[in-house]
């Protein structure tokens, strides 16, 4: 867990996006709970990202903290995506003059797009699995990450 002394300390909401090219997923969680439940993801447009999808989402959730996942080589070397989702989490905080945190999002759309075609295969979920399922459920992961304590401060 991130912080141990938590429970003492006021519920926070933070917070999580999968930064792609053509959707962005978002999960929020919670500081008490540290756990992470997918949203709705939001469109990358030719012009950008659906800035007015995200501050929807920012107006509803008020979080005190955003985090980004950030694509990196198993190697450790920087991804193809690694300087665009780092742009993306610097325009976050501009916007919405939220602190940003970043996560090795490595593998979370794959553990993601696994998960829920186990979850269909089992029955456990009955609509077939869209791409947004997938990168929602991957901000999930890189926000569950982030409360295990991984990432890196900008």
């Amino acid at each position: 867990m991130r912080d141990p002394g938590r429970a003492t300390r006021p519920a926070t909401t933070i917070i999580g996006f999968d930064f792609g090219l053509r959707r962005i997923g978002i999960a929020t969680g919670d500081s008490v709970t540290a756990t992470a439940a997918p949203r709705r993801a939001v469109a990358m447009r030719d012009d950008g990202p659906d800035w007015s999808a995200i501050a929807a989402e920012v107006a509803a959730l008020k979080p005190s903290l955003l985090v980004v996942g950030v694509p990196y080589n198993d190697d450790g070397t920087p991804g193809r995506l690694t300087v665009p989702a780092r742009h993306f989490g610097a325009a976050l905080e501009q916007r919405f003059g939220l602190a940003v945190e970043y996560v090795d999002e490595h593998g979370s759309s794959l553990e993601a797009s696994a998960a829920l075609k186990g979850m269909r295969a089992s029955g456990a979920r009955r609509r077939r699995v869209a791409r947004g399922d997938i990168d929602s459920l991957a901000a999930a992961i890189i926000l569950t990450r982030w409360f295990a304590g991984e990432g890196e401060q900008p």
